[in-house]
């Protein structure tokens, strides 16, 4: 079995709500945390202390590290879940061989500087085997995990008996799993509907209404479809759940940090006052200037890629930004 010892790697909320769906499959697993406070404020609380507190945990079920090569040897499986914006910093810790370990990302976000998705950063870096690597999508919130609401994820992988045998780790009565052999498409959905949603946070901060925002998001939809067949061609129906599914939760949920994000620039405040106000990684400012980068390469027509990159980071006025995209609206 390849999934006998399970590594979570990354202390957020995302990866205690993997850890608890592992654990209600899985005898143990490993979790990989940076800090030896928060492993040891772990153990004595029974939870984790900074994310998703009202999860318990069983602690003698759980061996924590921070030493990411102890766990990468230990392990047959990483499920990597570390913002995006962080990912290099802790993998490239790596230094021992991970070549044949298999390799699940949970990462909603491109690997910044290199601009790759994780699957292609792992196989190229470490030379994980692209059969071996699979990746986590949604439509599913950390926090409705957490509460046991009805969840979907999808897991993608080339080898599709591999992903059926992940989903099985994660399958609960709350939590039901699908699988893809979309590997490049979920992850590229996963970046852009981060994108996509601080554009909809920003609509909801001018008050600009919910026709326009269902209008944004309905072009949202066909302009990922535009990238993503671009970009890595292959066919899918860009109305499975992981992708329109996904874009729809980020969107419009409050559980969303990159609504909440583009909810206070669309306030009027700045882009740097937003970010400050973040508790969490709003990964959709970092993966709007990836794409924005990999497209110079395909000339892709998004209008609102490009609104988004020119309020991140040309200083241009939200609302003004957003409200001139209705002319490319169709």
């Amino acid at each position: 079995m390849s999934f006998d010892k399970i590594a979570v790697m990354g202390g957020g909320s995302w990866a205690t709500a993997l850890a608890k769906l592992l654990l209600r499959n899985c005898d143990s697993i490993l979790w990989y945390m940076r800090r030896d406070d928060r492993i040891e404020d772990f153990k004595r609380i029974g939870h984790n202390p900074a994310y998703l507190t009202d999860v318990e945990f069983d602690v003698r079920r759980i061996e924590f590290s921070s030493d990411i090569n102890q766990v990468c040897t230990q392990a047959d499986a990483l499920l990597l879940v570390m913002p995006s914006p962080y990912f290099k910093t802790h993998v490239n810790r790596i230094s021992v061989d991970i070549s044949g370990k298999t390799v699940i990302s949970a990462v909603k976000g491109i690997v910044p500087g290199d601009n790759e998705i994780v699957s292609d950063y792992m196989s190229n870096r470490f030379g994980v085997n692209p059969e071996k690597v699979l990746v986590i999508g949604g439509p599913c919130h950390a926090e409705e995990v957490a509460l046991d609401r009805p969840s979907f994820l999808t897991v993608g992988c080339h080898d599709i008996s591999l992903a059926d045998e992940f989903g099985g780790c994660l399958r609960s009565p709350s939590t039901r799993t699908i699988t893809s052999s979309d590997v490049e498409g979920i992850e590229y959905a996963a970046v852009l509907k981060n994108v996509y949603s601080i554009a909809a946070g920003i609509v909801h901060g001018m008050k600009g209404g919910d026709n326009f925002l269902a209008m944004l998001v309905s072009n949202a939809v066909k302009e990922m479809e535009r990238f993503i067949d671009e970009v890595c061609p292959r066919p899918r129906c860009i109305c499975d759940s992981v992708y329109l599914g996904d874009l729809l939760v980020t969107a419009y949920s409050r559980f969303s940090r990159n609504h909440n994000f583009g909810s206070i620039i669309g306030k009027g405040y700045s882009v740097s006052t937003a970010r400050m106000e973040m508790e969490q990684t709003a990964e959709g400012y970092y993966g709007t200037k990836c794409i924005k980068e990999i497209n110079k390469k395909y000339c892709i027509e998004m209008p609102i890629l490009d609104a988004m990159y020119d309020i991140l980071y040309r200083h241009a006025n939200a609302e003004r930004a957003i409200r001139a995209l209705g002319k490319w609206f169709v």
